[in-house]
């Protein structure tokens, strides 16, 4: 790392300190940083994590003590300014306690095409399994998702136009960085309608490139996630909805099947992260 690139600011209100302002406002996050081509990194392995897969670093933003840990990764790119504060200063910045110790502001990539996506996946073999998320908004259970789907080998991760960011700060430091692990992409015109290209909707779409959808929801055809696990599709994908009011009806009626996980205790459902587990568990493949 080039002594150069490293910046002492004493100011929170410093301009050059933009990308990490405001960064409470989760609204203002959600729109602001897809708009200006940027997401955060927290935590040094999260952001050695996002650097080994690719991502490009804006600038760093970390306390004087976490530079020597982090020497390696800020010398890989001498361009990225460092800028080091204390710790009353970082809180000022950023308007929380930067407990990890680092940020990173880092470029954000263009969106993959479904297409592409789904073929490149296992090494241009091309995916068997995929999760699609239907408009989940908490951050952590999105993160949470993405964790158990790099785990339990889910190949893919689909997200839907109202679904929140998965690369919004909170997300990427719950899924532990894996969410640049798993191949993820927004798959637009969910569930039904045609795309603007001609090329048919999401559900529609999935089925040509020859996965089952499999909508995991309580209802009366529902089958038993056993069941689906005994004698699983070559291609599957996962179909989880929003917290609380869960899938769309017109998304349980366009899917091939309808999965319901078995429970006790005179529970009906769980948590969507959890259910996302207890499904990628049970239809993994070798």
């Amino acid at each position: 790392m080039s002594p150069s690139s490293v910046v002492r600011v004493t100011d929170p209100t410093d301009p050059r300190l933009h990308d990490y302002t405001g960064l409470t406002d989760m609204k203002l996050r959600a729109v602001r940083e897809p708009a200006e081509g940027l997401f955060m990194a927290e935590s040094s392995n999260v952001i050695r994590r996002a650097l080994e897969a690719g991502h490009r670093p804006r600038s760093f933003l970390m306390a004087e003590r976490w530079l020597e840990s982090m020497a390696e990764a800020l010398a890989a790119h001498p361009d990225a300014p460092v800028f080091v504060a204390d710790e009353v200063v970082l809180q000022q910045i950023t308007g929380f306690h930067l407990h990890r110790g680092a940020l990173a502001a880092m470029h954000r990539p263009q969106a993959a095409d479904v297409h592409e996506l789904l073929a490149g996946a296992r090494d241009g073999a091309g995916a068997r399994r995929v999760a699609v998320l239907e408009d989940l908004v908490d951050h952590t259970n999105i993160g949470a998702v993405f964790r158990s789907a790099a785990a339990l080998g889910v190949d893919a991760v689909l997200v839907t136009p109202r679904c929140a960011d998965p690369l919004y700060r909170r997300s990427v430091r719950v899924s532990m960085g894996t969410v640049f692990q798993v191949p993820w992409t927004r798959i637009d015109d969910w569930p039904r309608a045609a795309a603007p290209t001609g090329r048919t909707g999401g559900v529609d779409l999935l089925r040509e490139l020859g996965f089952t959808v499999a909508a995991l929801a309580l209802s009366d055809d529902a089958v038993s996630l056993d069941d689906l696990a005994a004698d699983p599709p070559e291609r599957l994908a996962l179909v989880l909805g929003t917290e609380g009011d869960g899938l769309k009806p017109r998304t349980v009626a366009a899917a091939d099947v309808v999965v319901k996980i078995p429970m006790a205790g005179q529970v009906d459902s769980l948590n969507v992260a959890a259910a996302s587990a207890v499904a990628f568990w049970a239809t993994r493949t070798a």
